[in-house]
């Protein structure tokens, strides 16, 4: 099963391996409770399987110690490193125009004319936003900036997303 992501480590804090992470959750709570279970997919593209020891939010950042990671050396292996888990123990959003990247990954992506432009085969998240990444038969991947300006549809249920990019982006 895919998994989804619900963090980025963004750099080690302190000399006891805690790490801040950007939430990437609306159920930080749960996702990041004492006992939870990560992955971490680590620059590399290498899996760690991680168990959350405890967390605390600190100056508007989550700070997460993990039981697999006693110091601060070891937290420096996880910088920019994502923190994926299981789909199915995450909540559905509570928010219509909100999606968990297993939900849009897949999806055909069309213009409003509905000529396809290819498939969504990845989101990449960034600090500057999520970008979707439309793969296309015979042409190199597109990065289509996330935003409702640029992706003004997503029907899931259509397995469809309709794109309205500015001149230039796909081409």
């Amino acid at each position: 099963m895919a998994e989804v992501v619900v963090g980025r480590v963004a750099k080690a804090h302190g000399i006891r391996g805690e790490l801040s992470v950007d939430v990437h959750t609306d159920s930080p709570e749960v996702r990041f409770a004492e006992g939870a279970p990560v992955d971490a997919r680590l620059k590399d593209g290498t899996v760690r399987a991680l168990t959350i020891a405890a967390a605390r939010w600190h100056t508007g950042r989550l700070l997460v110690r993990f039981d697999q990671v006693p110091d601060r050396d070891t937290a420096e292996t996880l910088r920019g490193a994502l923190l994926l888990a299981d789909p199915a123990a995450l909540p559905a959003p509570e928010d219509p125009d909100e999606f968990h990247d297993h939900d849009l990954i897949g999806l055909a992506a069309v213009l409003a004319d509905g000529a396809v432009v290819g498939r969504v085969s990845d989101i990449q998240h960034g600090p500057g936003g999520d970008l979707l990444v439309v793969a296309r038969d015979g042409a190199d991947d597109v990065l289509v900036p996330f935003v409702s300006a640029i992706v003004p549809e997503v029907d899931v249920a259509g397995g469809r997303i309709v794109l309205d990019p500015p001149e230039g982006l796909i081409e």
